[in-house]
């Protein structure tokens, strides 16, 4: 928390073709080295690729495969008379997006998050 007032967050510019700011982040999160265009191309031709074998839009498959991936809850350590349990809790909904990037880009890497 800082102690000189609020931090705002910044707003995520939107892809030049699906104009969707999910699309930009996992395209940032994808992407490695700086290599951008590298990464736009791998995406663009995966939704591509989707497009065909569907014949549905690609946007709204994906959309659904990353709310797919959002934890709901997570597991925090609570300590009760020198015990240790592992207690659920409700995730925050900007902690879920931060964990729906890097566990999609843990998935597409083929690595686990």
């Amino acid at each position: 928390m800082p102690r000189k007032g609020l931090v705002f967050r910044r707003v995520q510019a939107t892809d030049p073709v699906y104009a969707s700011d999910i699309v930009e982040k996992f395209i940032c999160s994808m992407m490695w080295e700086g290599k951008k265009s590298t990464a736009q191309r791998v995406f663009y031709g995966a939704m591509d690729q989707v497009a065909k074998k569907t014949n549905d839009d690609a946007l709204k498959i994906f959309k659904k495969a990353i709310e797919n991936v959002k934890p709901l809850l997570e597991v925090k350590t609570r300590r009760v008379g020198g015990a240790n349990y592992q207690v659920p809790v409700e995730v925050n909904p900007f902690r879920r997006q931060s964990l729906r990037d890097s566990l999609a880009a843990a998935v597409f890497a083929g690595t686990r998050g």
